[in-house]
């Protein structure tokens, strides 16, 4: 299965509360954090609603 990996780029001070929610389920605790996950349909509509405060791209082979 192909793997993300997704990092927090920008903060979420002045936006919604469920966007803050959603970085907090994806697992950021602080901003420049980076988590990888199974690329899912799930998590690409999770990463859809925060796509401005976030960058994704391919995880590399190896495992973090």
């Amino acid at each position: 299965m192909a793997k993300l990996r997704v990092t927090w780029i920008k903060s979420d001070i002045g936006y919604e509360k469920s966007q803050r929610r959603t970085l907090k389920s994806l697992g950021f605790h602080r901003l420049n954090q980076s988590v990888i996950h199974d690329d899912s349909s799930a998590l690409r509509g999770m990463i859809n609603k925060v796509r401005h405060l976030v960058k994704v791209e391919e995880a590399s082979g190896k495992t973090e």
